[in-house]
């Protein structure tokens, strides 16, 4: 299926139904009076996370969405019936913004969660609402409220807590798939990976994070070259960047500090936010590179790119190194869950293990 991380829908909530005009006209009976019910409201139109969705694919093809309206009031005080409301799924990480100001003005964050996007009209009032000691036969009604009209904006951000970074063919696909239950598309040319893939990361029983693959980037990409520039949205929600490095390059020419600092180049231009996110260095298929020369290369990377946080070495392919990397990225992400667990709901992945420890000898 497609990948689609934005469409643009209209939202017409339900308009009010009107109010009745109707007097009681019995035959015996006394004392008939106004008895115009009320108009019921129009249908509203709810969102709802869905975990189970992971694509806007479905609001690509169908942009409209009209709620019914109410129904209109009738005689012998009866009111009218409320419009169906509309409920429109979407997947966790989606922002609602108004397409004419770009104003953000929903987000979807936690699965089941449900917000009101437009709100159906009141029903108007029949005429039974004005009876009143001077005005005993009033023939006054008014008519439903409008509903809420949107032009909206869908914008999907995919929840991850790491994000692979790096130029095409630097073994992203290759990583998240060795260390995740992804499968994405893998093969040795450029430009493999062409929609943001997720992974789950298990390390132990109720234990994992979530890595989010975008397609690589190139130089430019800040100003629209390529494909990566498209999806770095879907990094900013992260909190850990691992910057993936090819350190074998087939074309001898190209030049692995040249493409990091590229890199970290339109990572800043897109975003200054995204580029002050902690990133980690990972330097992969080093089994590519034979292990007399694997320490100097490394050095030497290191030194020219004056990169002074953690540095991996791995091989994706052949899992090297992997194992030490996914422990670090864990014990990072628990590290930050405890000094953020008073401000935030507590997430029980990065939850340590409450350990048993003697009682104090008080005798």
């Amino acid at each position: 299926m497609k990948f689609v991380d934005e469409a643009y829908i209209d939202i017409i909530a339900g308009d009010g139904g009107n109010g009745c005009v109707s007097f009681r006209h019995e035959k015996y009976k006394e004392f008939g009076g106004p008895n115009g019910g009320d108009g019921g409201r129009g249908g509203h139109v709810f969102a709802v996370a869905d975990a189970a969705l992971n694509t806007l694919v479905d609001y690509r093809f169908s942009k409209r969405y009209e709620a019914k309206r109410g129904q209109h009031g009738m005689g012998s005080d009866m009111f009218g019936a409320a419009g169906d409301d509309i409920i429109l799924k979407m997947p966790v990480g989606t922002l609602l913004i108004d397409a004419e100001t770009n104003d953000v003005l929903y987000e979807l964050l936690t699965p089941g969660e449900v917000i009101m996007i437009a709100k159906g009209g009141d029903g108007g009032f029949g005429n039974m609402r004005f009876k009143s000691a001077i005005n005993r036969a009033p023939r006054q009604k008014t008519p439903g409220w409008p509903g809420d009209r949107k032009n909206l904006k869908l914008e999907l951000k995919v929840l991850a807590d790491v994000g692979l970074l790096g130029m095409p063919n630097a073994g992203k696909s290759t990583l998240i798939s060795a260390i995740s239950n992804a499968r994405p598309k893998i093969a040795d040319y450029p430009f493999t990976t062409l929609h943001p893939n997720l992974g789950v990361v298990r390390v132990a029983a109720e234990q994992s994070f979530v890595v989010a693959d975008v397609p690589g980037l190139i130089e430019g990409a800040a100003e629209g070259a390529g494909l990566g520039h498209q999806f770095l949205r879907h990094l900013q929600r992260t909190r850990l960047l691992l910057h993936m490095v090819d350190l074998a390059p087939f074309d001898d020419a190209v030049d692995p500090v040249a493409q990091a600092k590229a890199i970290v180049l339109e990572l800043k231009k897109y975003d200054p936010a995204l580029y002050a996110k902690p990133r980690w260095l990972v330097l992969n298929k080093l089994d590519m590179v034979p292990a007399e020369e694997r320490a100097a290369r490394v050095k030497d990377f290191v030194k020219r790119f004056k990169y002074k946080g953690p540095v991996f070495e791995i091989s994706a392919l052949n899992r090297e190194g992997c194992e030490g990397l996914v422990r670090a990225v864990f014990d990072h992400l628990q590290a930050q869950f405890k000094s953020t667990q008073v401000e935030e709901a507590p997430d029980p992945r990065f939850a340590v293990a409450p350990t048993d420890t003697p009682a104090p000898d008080h005798a």
